[in-house]
């Protein structure tokens, strides 16, 4: 998975700013089509409250920092006051899962360079951004891999500007560690970059692939160490581009058990559509050509995240961006969640359940980890 680099929002109106869904003047969801009525939304402000994460003891489900089996929300770009624009970045957003609702935004975690990145040379990066995320060491808690910008003379072969965040039963805490890429696994000069997670050699464990340079790319086989190490690691393997991304939605697009990689020339941006080139796993991790790969735009669009009020003739252009497209709720059909904004300080963010896939379940905006 690649974590949605999505632009941050603005403008906002309604008595329910912060608020958790729709204005709380709206009409509860009726019946869907087979007679049952989803949980009433939730409305106001409650979004404010704070509660803490759940501890959980572990499991298989993808994006479950806390293994209590609730797959969990991962936001970059998050919202900021107007005053704190050209300020540094706000940060990364968890919104942790629940059974009831498939998110629950008052279970949240702010990760921040300050507070959870590694030192690089005695500094620490300002930059933070998450770009993947598995269970890299197997211990039933998903972790996440994230973007920085060490620092760098320019002169020589650059340090790998990727970091891991190990999750937990309190899901994910304390300092990341620097992804350890053998110097035999590297090539050129360029930041290793473009994460991708997968069993690409199909033993069952979890692997990365990161770009190099001169369109080759490391493959690092898993499981990792909790000091960023690799189980294995080979030199560069040729023939890729700049960009790489999985293939959506099945990993393995030919059921070989194998994971398959895509290349390109630029990165994917979820929910968009764009072509590429096939690299198929095997035993010896992805590599063999599978020819050319399309990434497929959602067949009737995106739906709107309900960002309430009026847009002044000097307000950004209004967008939604697809930040997931995954199941949230346990029914094991894909939800999809979206996220509206009109610039950087205000946005809303929307889940839609599978089941009623016009009518959200949730609605927050990312303005909320600024509350506390």
């Amino acid at each position: 998975m690649r974590i949605a680099r999505a632009t941050a929002t603005a403008a906002a109106g309604c008595a329910c700013a912060l608020l958790l869904t729709a204005c709380a003047g709206s009409p509860p969801p009726g019946p869907d089509k087979n007679g049952d009525t989803p949980p009433t939304a939730l409305s106001g402000l409650a979004g404010t409250e704070r509660h803490p994460v759940p501890r959980g003891s572990g499991s298989h489900t993808p994006d479950d920092f806390n293994g209590d089996g609730h797959r969990d929300l991962v936001l970059n770009n998050l919202v900021k006051p107007a005053t704190e624009s050209h300020g540094d970045d706000a940060g990364i957003g968890i919104v942790y899962g629940s059974a009831s609702r498939g998110l629950d935004p008052s279970v949240r975690q702010l990760l921040s360079a300050h507070a959870n990145a590694a030192k690089v040379g005695g500094i620490l990066p300002s930059a933070f951004d998450a770009e993947a995320s598995c269970d890299l060491d197997q211990d039933g808690f998903t972790d996440l891999i994230v973007a920085t910008d060490p620092p760098y003379d320019g002169i020589g072969r650059p340090p790998v500007p990727l970091q891991i965040l190990f999750g937990s039963r309190e899901g994910l805490t304390g300092r990341a560690v620097a992804l350890r890429i053998p110097d035999r696994a590297r090539f050129g000069n360029e930041w290793p970059d473009h994460p991708v997670c997968g069993d690409f050699d199909g033993d069952g464990k979890p692997d990365l692939a990161v770009t190099a340079s001169s369109g080759r790319f490391s493959f690092l086989r898993g499981p990792f160490t909790r000091d960023g190490r690799p189980h294995a690691a080979g030199g560069t393997v040729p023939g890729a581009g700049p960009a790489l991304s999985a293939p959506e939605p099945r990993a393995d697009t030919n059921g070989d058990g194998y994971d398959d990689l895509v290349y390109s020339a630029r990165p994917h941006e979820p929910g968009t559509a764009a072509k590429g080139t096939l690299l198929l796993g095997s035993p010896d991790g992805p590599g063999r050509p599978g020819g050319p790969y399309r990434f497929k735009a959602p067949a009737h669009g995106l739906p709107a995240a309900p960002l309430p009020g009026k847009v002044s003739s000097t307000a950004p252009t209004e967008t939604t961006l697809l930040i997931r497209y995954a199941d949230f709720d346990g029914d094991k059909k894909p939800d999809t969640v979206v996220r509206t904004h009109r610039g950087e300080t205000a946005d809303l963010i929307a889940l839609y359940p599978a089941a009623t896939p016009d009518r959200p379940l949730i609605t927050f905006t990312s303005a909320l980890f600024g509350a506390g």
